[in-house]
Parts: C-alpha cells; sequence; structure tokens
C-alpha cells in the first residue's frame, strides 16, 4: 500500500532505530513504496527479479565514489571570473527571462562540474551536450549530467527561503530527459561578487516525483515541499543499482510540417515562455523539444540567428522509390494530404509541369526570423529511364497560403565536385521557380542549394545501382 506522504525526518529512525531492516529495506519503507507479501516487506525490484542472484542488486564500485563525493549537504563558492564569464556568454539569448536563466543554470553547472572532477573518480558529463545546452536553457530551467551509470538533473533557483522543489514536466515526462535523482540548489548571487555561493540542500528521485509530487498544469511542473527533500545525501547510495525511475509513456511522432508550424508559431520572442502555451499540448511541445535539429531551430529563431548551414546528408532516392523518406523529406501525396488547404494552390503548376515523372518528394525550408519565419517548399521529381540514367526536375514553393516566393531567393544545382551547373534566382511575384530538367547517371551524386541573404541550405542526392542499395 502506498503512502499518501513521506517523512523526511522518519528515515533516521528506521536506519538507526530500525535494525531489523536493512539501510536498503528502511529506505523502501521512507520512499512507501513496498509491498507485503507473508507480511514481508519487498521493494518492487526484488518482486520483479525474486528469480535473480542478489549480487545483480549489489552496490557497484561507482556507486561507494558517489557515496563519497555526495556526502552531505554542502555548499560551494562561485567563483568572481565564473560569474562574469557566465554572464557574458549568457547575452546571447534574445529574453531578459531566457538569459537569466542561462546564466543561473550555467553558474550551478560549472560549479559543480569543476567541484566534482576534483573530488570524484567518476569524471562528470553534460547530457546531451554542451553545445546543446542554449537551447534547452532558451526555454527550460535545469541541467542534466551524468555521473558514472547515474542521471542526474539540477535545478537551481534563487529563492533562499525554500518550501518547495519545482521541476519543470519536461525533465520528467520526456523519457530522454528523465534522470535517476533531481537535485536542489539554492543560489545566492546577491551579496560581493566574493562571497556568492551554491547550496546544494537535498534530491528527490524521479519515482518521487512521479507518485508523490504534485503536478501543476498551470506551469507544468511537478512540485515536492522542501519538507521532503531528501538532505542527507548519503542517503542517495541506498538506492544506488537499482532502478529510481518510474514509467514514462513514449512521445508521439511529430511530422515534418507540424513541427514547421510549432516552430513558426513558438519562435516569436515576444512568447517569453513557450512551453506554457494553453492551446498546444505538452506531447506535441515536448516531441518537438526531444528532437535535437528542431530544438536548435527553435532556438535560432528565437535569438533572431539564422544556421549557416544544414547538417549535409545524403539522400538516397532509391529508398523513395521505396516510399521511404526521411531527413525531413516526405511524399508530396502524404503532404497534401496533411495540409492540403495551404498548399493545393501552390503545387497546381507543379502537377503539370511534373507529369510523366514517377517519384516525388519535398521538404520544408525555413527562411528564418529575418523574413518572418516564411517557409519554402523543395520538391524533388525523377523517374528512371532505359539507359540507366535518372531524370529530374527541381521545383521551389511558396508555402503557407502564400502566393509568391520572397524576392532574391536562389536555387541552385552544383555537381558533386562543387560547381554550379545551374542557378535561378526569384524575382518579384515569382510563385515558383523551376530548374530545367536534367538527367544523372544512377550512382552519381548531385546537390541542391537554396539560399537567401546569408542562409545556405544545400541537400546532396544520389540513386544508387540495386548492387549498392543491397550493399
Amino acid at each position: 500500500m502506498l503512502h499518501q506522504k513521506i517523512y523526511p525526518r522518519e528515515l533516521k529512525f528506521f536506519i538507526l532505530v530500525g535494525h531489523h531492516l536493512s539501510p536498503r529495506l528502511a529506505f523502501y519503507r521512507y520512499l512507501g513504496y513496498f509491498s507485503r507479501i507473508n507480511d514481508t516487506l519487498l521493494p518492487p525490484i526484488y518482486k520483479r527479479q525474486n528469480r535473480q542472484s542478489k549480487q545483480q542488486v549489489e552496490l557497484m564500485s561507482d556507486d561507494h565514489h558517489l557515496e563519497k563525493v555526495f556526502a552531505n549537504r554542502f555548499r560551494l563558492k562561485i567563483p568572481p571570473q565564473e560569474q562574469k564569464t557566465t554572464w557574458e556568454q549568457a547575452q546571447i539569448h534574445h529574453h531578459g527571462i531566457a538569459r537569466h536563466n542561462a546564466y543561473i543554470n550555467s553558474i550551478c553547472l560549472h560549479t559543480l562540474l569543476n567541484w566534482l572532477t576534483k573530488v570524484s573518480a567518476l569524471q562528470p558529463s553534460i547530457v546531451p551536450s554542451e553545445a546543446s545546452l542554449p537551447s534547452i536553457w532558451e526555454v527550460v530551467n535545469g541541467t542534466a549530467i551524468s555521473l558514472g551509470d547515474r542521471r542526474i538533473v539540477i535545478i537551481p533557483t534563487e529563492t533562499m527561503d525554500l518550501e518547495e522543489l519545482c521541476v519543470p514536466q519536461e525533465w520528467v515526462d520526456i523519457p530522454n530527459w528523465a534522470a535517476d535523482y533531481y537535485l536542489a540548489v539554492q543560489v545566492n548571487l546577491e551579496a560581493d561578487e566574493d562571497d556568492c555561493w551554491m547550496w546544494v540542500c537535498g534530491f528527490t528521485t524521479h519515482r518521487q516525483l512521479k507518485n508523490f509530487a504534485e503536478y501543476k498544469s498551470s506551469d507544468r511542473t511537478y512540485i515536492l515541499p522542501a519538507e521532503n527533500l531528501i538532505s542527507n545525501l548519503t542517503v542517495m547510495q541506498v538506492t544506488l543499482g537499482l532502478d529510481m525511475r518510474d514509467d514514462v509513456p513514449e512521445l508521439p511522432t511529430l511530422s515534418e510540417v507540424e513541427a514547421q508550424n510549432l516552430l513558426a508559431l513558438l519562435g516569436d520572442p515576444s512568447i517569453y515562455s513557450p512551453r506554457l502555451r494553453v492551446d498546444i499540448p505538452f506531447v506535441q511541445w515536448a516531441s518537438l523539444l526531444n528532437n535535437e535539429q528542431w530544438r536548435q531551430q527553435l532556438y535560432h529563431r528565437r535569438i533572431g540567428r539564422l544556421l549557416p548551414n544544414y547538417p549535409l546528408k545524403i539522400n538516397n532516392l532509391g529508398r523513395w522509390c521505396q516510399n521511404i523518406f526521411d531527413n525531413g523529406w516526405q511524399s508530396l501525396n502524404r503532404l497534401l494530404n496533411l495540409d492540403p488547404s495551404n498548399l493545393a494552390y501552390t503545387f497546381r503548376q507543379y502537377e503539370i509541369a511534373a507529369s510523366g515523372l514517377a517519384v516525388e518528394g519535398v521538404k520544408l525550408i525555413d527562411l528564418g526570423m529575418q523574413l518572418g519565419h516564411q517557409s519554402v517548399a523543395l520538391l524533388i521529381a525523377f523517374t528512371l529511364q532505359a539507359d540507366e540514367q535518372v531524370a529530374i526536375r527541381v521545383q521551389l514553393h511558396p508555402t503557407k497560403g502564400e502566393v509568391y516566393l520572397p524576392p532574391n531567393i536562389k536555387l541552385a544545382l552544383v555537381s558533386h565536385s562543387g560547381t554550379i551547373l545551374q542557378e535561378l534566382e526569384s524575382r518579384i511575384q515569382d510563385n515558383f521557380m523551376q530548374l530545367k530538367r536534367f538527367t544523372c547517371p544512377l550512382g552519381i551524386g548531385f546537390k541542391i542549394r537554396v539560399s537567401i541573404n546569408d542562409l545556405s541550405i544545400t541537400e546532396e542526392f544520389v540513386l544508387e545501382t540495386p548492387t549498392s542499395q543491397q550493399q
């Protein structure tokens, strides 16, 4: 039977006085998630693994290192130079709230990492990577690190009288973001710069958040009273080696059209907290955020910068013949079925021009904030010829109900070696652009480049021979 409330002060009693219970079982009682079988207390993991050897749930050497590192609550001084450097780096964020969020999170992260590097035999690492942090801090509070095989999320706050731990839902309900432990960290930056510090004042687990925290839908946060935090960090050792995460359902898959529509809406920097849009279900927002490329696009939209180049991935047209599209491409028919109102008119000319071509693929390309987040649709259509040549047609169309392409956008055919073979530039009131039909031998690659101002996007293609596809 689950307890409705947990009492941290009872833990010491169970460990010191309840000597008939092991510390591990005492902690299960503290967590309130044991079961009674024949009057014997058994934690869920023992129920699931009752046929496994006890050695499989014994603490590993890495766990002992963690026990030594997190000996108790501790306070770390924040070096003045760290404050200065971090504040300068945070200026890239457009909105003041995002700048401050990045500043606080970066200070906590690097102060803690510097300390862990000195005292721990386990080298900490940032999850998913340091390069991903600005795109996360733009919209969410918190940072994930890994230490050994454990994941820890750091949740900083400047509230000195800490009454509750507020964990953004993203860190709990996105499967790839969920952690084992969540550290509540108080940050004091109000004092003289030589006296600034951060205090790790307790932790909780994913299982506790899912079972005992209050979920506040208006803030999309899990709230756990401070009195229910585990202040003695040595208790973390009791659960090491066990699964401290609750089940989290998988997120739905967003189509490219759905993602681009969300990016167009949420990329507006005047929306200071896009994660709280009530008209967008959390699962859609989470699916967008969980995709590294889409999250980076959202971040660059909000700070008003364009990605200089998209990652170049080779698109195998042979897979299109099997109706397999990837790298953001999809079949034209599927796109028209998903969004017929905006795209039917713009592709009317295409249906005539590309008649007789066997396979059509389309990809939506975001032109960035400087052009009001307008998108264009790049279309590739091809057919196989008898002489092992591929006949190819390339077009560029406006989307979202726009009648005309933005002026001065360029569409180019580039050889595998980088030579420009064809290039067009849009004029005022061009409703689409089309390169001259060209042929390409099987197995020989080509590139299509779309560019405007300082944005350049290149897509590389090849239609592999049947032999190479089998390999």
